[in-house]
């Protein structure tokens, strides 16, 4: 019988260098469902997308996506693995001298033998699904920062992946735009019956398409539940992060000596 759960991350540390990163995190992301990590910048939120997809390795604790410990795979399995999942890359990340038509033609070109006929009623089919069947033949510095999203996301599509991750799928887009986007991630979500990790510190979206959330802060889960359940907390955490508050327990100063020493100043 195959687990209503996913992914499942158990007491997970991980640090670049001395930078510690996570603490022993604890989160599972169950099938079928979108789910958003939140936190502020540096906390760790676009490296444990790496870490589900094997491009990282854990110091301790476990990584398990489908059942099977990811950092366990070796190369073949990682590879077969990643073929089930799909990432939309901070920004996009098109290739600039590919058309619109070949950056989503190209995994299907490198992953599968599909005759050329059904690649391309495969391309139109998913720039159909994002609303840019008539872009297919622009190279990606024709197109607006939203309508490079919308192709970035149909390109992270591109294989039907039973996982799809977007690394801050709303950042530096315009409000209409930013919309679309996550309309699009719900609306995908539930057509393909696929399962969806949103990192992201943007709360105001994030908080309309989600079905679960967790926030992290200082290398750990600090709150997790619905939209509904999270923006009604009274942790001084979550609230200052959900309502956007300059002043509680996250400062805005990242750890570091005091300023006079820096500086160089006695006393």
């Amino acid at each position: 019988m195959m687990s209503e759960t996913l992914i499942e991350i158990e007491n997970l540390h991980f640090a670049y260098g001395e930078r510690k990163i996570f603490n022993g995190i604890n989160l599972k992301i169950p099938r079928g469902k979108v789910v958003a990590i939140l936190g502020v910048g540096g906390s760790g939120k676009s490296t444990l997308l790496r870490l589900i997809g094997g491009q990282l390795r854990p110091a301790q604790g476990s990584v398990k996506v489908a059942g099977r410990k990811i950092h366990e795979l070796d190369r073949d399995e990682l590879f077969a693995m990643r073929r089930n999942m799909g990432l939309m890359f901070q920004a996009g990340g098109l290739f600039s001298d590919l058309s619109v038509y070949d950056n989503i033609a190209f995994p299907m070109r490198e992953l599968t033998d599909l005759p050329e006929e059904l690649v391309h009623d495969l391309v139109l089919m998913k720039l159909h699904a994002v609303g840019l069947r008539g872009t297919s033949a622009l190279m990606p510095g024709e197109l607006s920062g939203g309508m490079a999203r919308r192709v970035a996301l149909a390109r992270a599509i591109a294989l039907d992946p039973m996982l799809t991750m977007y690394d801050e799928p709303f950042a530096g887009l315009d409000p209409i735009s930013l919309n679309v986007i996550a309309l699009l991630i719900r609306r995908l979500n539930d057509a393909l019956g696929v399962t969806s990790i949103v990192v992201t510190y943007d709360v105001t979206e994030s908080l309309k398409v989600v079905d679960y959330i967790y926030l992290i802060h200082h290398g750990v889960v600090v709150a997790e539940g619905t939209a509904d359940e999270l923006t009604a907390s009274a942790d001084p955490v979550v609230a200052q992060f959900i309502h956007a508050q300059a002043n509680g327990p996250i400062p805005f100063h990242i750890e570091s000596p005091p300023y006079r020493q820096d500086l160089g100043i006695a006393g």
